[in-house]
């Protein structure tokens, strides 16, 4: 059996050393032998294909987990692999090109300048689902205030309830001109220390929190957890929100695939939330442009975790009223199996009468 240095080897493949350690460290592509005495690795001839493969497959993207799988196949099993994968990526391709689209748009438009007045027409609706024994969301709409909150741990339900209740004053509160993110980074700390104190000391519970705020022609949101803030706009479902969880920052990393995610074991894993304890976690904030005909979805993982995009936006393109479409969202879930407890705030943007 020929014998290749690490050095020549990884010429020969096309991959650095420094990738041949990793992959060696990961049990993905071990080296023919390790001298005892110097730790220098030595692969044999036979390696180079499987080393060129996992190349190859690297140089796709695909996570080191599924090259792991695709290597241990056949060749017959693993061209199928490969060809499920790459649908899945010309279809994710094919999402953050509209995603992109949109921003674009966003970002080039300038804010609204005209005398257009508009307003929401709104609804929220929250339900247990079918399997667990109590209610530990929280959803609100009002005519500024859009909220939802998904409460985990033996505080959950009132750290959720808490973190709701502190935003509803604004429903009333004068807003400044230019200084909507301001009141709001206000509200988030009041929030905060409300949820600290339904939660009680326990880091353990807390709640999640995807909020908006209306200003007449823009919507501030405010978001921390895995719920999630959608825009329905001209057909296109575009989510504005980014989770905050163990698997989204191994998909940001490369790590794992949103089609990995789904039964990843970590998956309801929270990175932030609004906890009690000591900790202090910072959410999200930003300001969205809003257009006549816009429609805002505010949702717990209990809808998205269980309910694909294509159908939430099916439901969102075809209900005629807010109402409707909270109750066909509900209703899809518990269809699904309805896991967990479902919460759903839907908005829509109108030209004021």
């Amino acid at each position: 059996m020929g014998m290749l240095t690490i050095g020549a080897f990884a010429k020969a493949c096309r991959l650095s050393p420094k990738a041949l350690r990793l992959y060696d460290e990961l049990d993905l592509l071990r080296p023919a032998r390790v001298d005892p005495e110097t730790g220098y690795r030595y692969y044999a001839v036979e390696q180079l294909e499987q080393a060129r493969l996992v190349a190859w497959l690297r140089r796709l993207g695909m996570p080191l987990a599924r090259i792991r799988r695709v290597c241990a196949l056949d060749d017959a099993d693993a061209a199928r692999e490969i060809r499920v994968y790459w649908a899945r990526v010309e279809a994710e391709t094919a999402m953050r090109r509209e995603l992109a689209a949109f921003l674009v748009d966003h970002l080039s438009s300038t804010s609204r300048k005209d005398t257009t007045m508009l307003e929401l027409r709104y609804c929220a609706l929250s339900d247990p689902g079918l399997v667990r024994t109590a209610n530990q969301d929280a959803a609100y709409a009002g005519a500024r205030v859009l909220a939802v909150a998904d409460g985990f741990g033996p505080g959950g339900a009132p750290a959720s309830s808490a973190a709701v209740e502190a935003l509803r004053y604004l429903d009333r509160e004068p807003l400044p001109a230019g200084g909507v993110l301001s009141l709001l980074e206000d509200a988030v700390r009041g929030a905060t220390e409300a949820v600290r104190e339904a939660a009680g000391p326990d880091a353990g519970a807390g709640t999640t929190l995807t909020a908006g705020v209306w200003t007449g022609s823009q919507l501030a949101l405010v978001h921390i957890g895995d719920s999630r803030a959608y825009l329905l706009r001209e057909g296109g479902l575009f989510r504005i929100t980014h989770d905050h969880t163990v698997v989204q920052s191994m998909i940001d990393e490369g790590r794992l695939t949103a089609e990995e995610a789904l039964t990843h074991p970590q998956r309801a894993l929270l990175l932030r939330a609004l906890t009690g304890g000591g900790t202090t976690a910072v959410p999200d904030l930003r300001l969205h442009d809003a257009r006549p005909g816009d429609r805002y979805l505010l949702c717990s993982d209990g809808l998205s975790g269980v309910v694909p995009d294509e159908e939430i936006r099916g439901v969102l393109t075809s209900a005629p009223a807010p109402d409707e479409a909270v109750r066909t969202l509900v209703g899809a879930a518990n269809a699904a199996g309805g896991p967990d407890n479902v919460s759903c705030v839907v908005a829509d943007v109108m030209e004021a009468a």
